[in-house]
């Protein structure tokens, strides 16, 4: 495999990549060429959402190839272009052999949600305390326990601890299904893990069945009745969208626990649930709030 490297303006960068892609480039990145220097630039967006702009004043991209001879072809071609006016190639090297699925592994660890409960890849032992776990590689569809959103959503569960009270759950959104399996983990029997993303419905079927629990997978539209625990790990806009659905399968003295929302973005959350429940923050880990309402019974 070798790489093909090239500095460019931030105006640059969109049409590069386009270029890159459509010369059947295995991958392309874009970095700050400016990186770990004092003109380094910080590009932050909302997690999930793209980022506020393409690329940084001094962008490197970086472009995997499977054969010298097609980076080669790719650096010719992208010379006599008029948008590479001000653009300039660093090189072509070779990307050295590595056992990736042993690199890939070795970046996810167990995962502790609370001193016994843990999230714990397959290639894993269990950790010796772990009295409850849960099972699960990385895959497409979201949810890990890495993220602070998942861990607080399981950290919540974990608390409930008992299938009275989680009764009938609902995972909206259920990505992985982690947070459906957590709450089967912890007794409840009644659960319903749906999402937009068939690819996630699926993850969430082939993860539960690698855990042995039972769970009913679906689209949205498979979410029917009211739940004594709803679950939502999304966004902030999503999630203020959808504040009438969730409400609404929110059965009398049941709970709704939202995840995904940063710490600044608490007020907008309350009023946007307020006409039907009222929310509060219940945890908070590394910038991100997890949000929580129970209706009177």
């Amino acid at each position: 495999m070798f790489e093909l490297s090239l500095l460019c303006p931030e105006d640059k960068v969109e049409d590069l990549s386009d270029a890159l892609d459509a010369l059947d480039a295995l991958s392309v990145s874009v970095e700050d060429a400016d990186a770990h220097t004092d003109a380094e630039q910080a590009l932050f967006g909302e997690p999930g959402m793209p980022p506020p702009k393409d690329g940084w004043q001094r962008s490197r991209i970086v472009a995997l190839f499977a054969q010298e001879a097609d980076a080669q072809q790719a650096q010719q071609l992208l010379q006599v272009q008029d948008f590479f006016a001000g653009c300039q190639l660093l090189g072509i090297a070779p990307v050295a052999e590595q056992d990736w699925v042993r690199l890939t592994q070795s970046q996810f660890a167990p995962v502790e949600i609370t001193p016994d409960f843990w999230i714990v890849p397959s290639w894993h032992e269990l950790p010796a305390q772990a009295r409850t776990s849960i099972r699960l590689d990385p895959g497409l569809a979201f949810g890990t326990g890495t993220h602070p959103t998942t861990r607080m959503c399981l950290r919540w569960i974990a608390r409930q601890g008992s299938a009275a009270a989680l009764g009938r759950v609902l995972d909206y959104g259920c990505g992985s299904g982690i947070l459906a399996i957590g709450a089967a983990k912890f007794g409840a029997a009644d659960i319903d893990a749906v999402d937009i993303d068939p690819a996630a419905v699926e993850s969430a079927l082939q993860n539960a069945q690698a855990n042995a629990v039972q769970l009913r997978t679906g689209l949205p539209e498979q979410a029917q009745g009211q739940y004594q625990t709803v679950l939502a790990n999304i966004l902030a806009t999503p999630l203020k969208v959808l504040a009438p659905l969730l409400c609404a399968h929110v059965a009398a003295g049941g709970h709704l626990v939202l995840a995904g929302i940063l710490e600044r973005q608490a007020q907008e959350l309350q009023e946007a649930y307020a006409p039907w429940l009222a929310l509060s923050v219940a945890d908070s880990e590394d910038g991100w709030i997890l949000m929580t309402a129970t209706r009177p019974a």
